[in-house]
């Protein structure tokens, strides 16, 4: 008599590729890893988590001021061609090093300094390393640097 073996492979078979599946959603789920660094901004800091950056415009000219509130503090106003959007943006420093046609970014980042809680820091930047810090109010009508984002 001979025996048909096909009941036996048919589940060999069935295994070996459940095995290979899971193998490879494992690969999957490891190689593309939900705690990916690449989106901090590479600084080493340990307490920098996210970056976001979004265009502001050319950069076109500064006027530079002392704010009327106390503490007195220097503040340059940056004019970009998206003023029409943002308005003259407010930044800490004396002069601006930008020159004129860079494209300046706005950026945000948080910074949480322990385990619990943190706090959101906007700068403008070009693509050159120039970063100054902004206000927390943009403009005379108050508006709020996060706003923007």
């Amino acid at each position: 008599m001979i025996y048909s073996n096909s009941c036996g492979t048919g589940i060999l078979k069935s295994t070996i590729s459940k095995i290979l599946f899971f193998q490879i959603m494992l690969f999957l789920v490891s190689g593309c890893g939900i705690f990916n660094r690449s989106e901090s901004s590479g600084s080493g800091d340990d307490s920098e988590l996210v970056t976001t950056r979004k265009f502001a415009g050319l950069y076109i000219d500064y006027r530079a001021t002392v704010t009327d509130e106390l503490p007195k503090v220097e503040v340059i106003w940056i004019k970009t061609t998206m003023e029409s959007r943002y308005g003259k943006i407010c930044a800490l420093g004396k002069t601006c090093k930008f020159s004129q046609g860079d494209r300046l970014y706005i950026t945000k980042k948080f910074f949480s300094p322990g385990m619990v809680g943190g706090r959101w820091e906007y700068y403008i930047e070009n693509d050159f390393s120039v970063v100054y810090q902004l206000t927390e109010y943009q403009s005379d009508k108050k508006v709020l640097t996060e706003s923007w984002f």
